[in-house]
């Protein structure tokens, strides 16, 4: 049987695309290239399926949810209310998986971020 190989790209839908790039470049610091290509740190990528009526997105249009490690959850939430961010007040700590924490896009998606235990 033939298997994936890794996440080869995540594509979003955006009302103005050029300023939706920039803001995750300059937010969270993604240093994608002209053409959208990342070189990503090695680690863990969780691929996993919630119930339909979930409230985890956010939104219950937002159909699925971009997850970032970080290795500082505090330093990076930090960054972003300094960006003037819409970052979530709450964070989770799941012990043994790691902290977790969320910021709303300029486009209204919720984005997870997790700095792994």
């Amino acid at each position: 049987m033939e298997r994936v190989l890794g996440i080869g790209g995540y594509f979003m839908r955006a009302a103005d695309p050029v300023a939706l790039g920039a803001w995750y470049r300059e937010c969270l610091g993604l240093d994608a290239d002209e053409y959208g290509l990342w070189q990503q740190g090695a680690g863990l990528t969780v691929f996993a399926t919630f119930e339909s009526e979930t409230d985890y997105f956010g939104s219950r249009a937002q159909q699925t949810m971009l997850n970032f490690r970080v290795r500082d959850l505090d330093a990076m939430l930090a960054q972003l209310r300094a960006k003037g961010a819409d970052v979530a007040e709450e964070t989770q700590d799941m012990e043994g998986v790691g902290l977790f924490g969320w910021v709303t896009d300029p486009e209204g998606n919720r984005v997870e971020l997790w700095q792994p235990a």
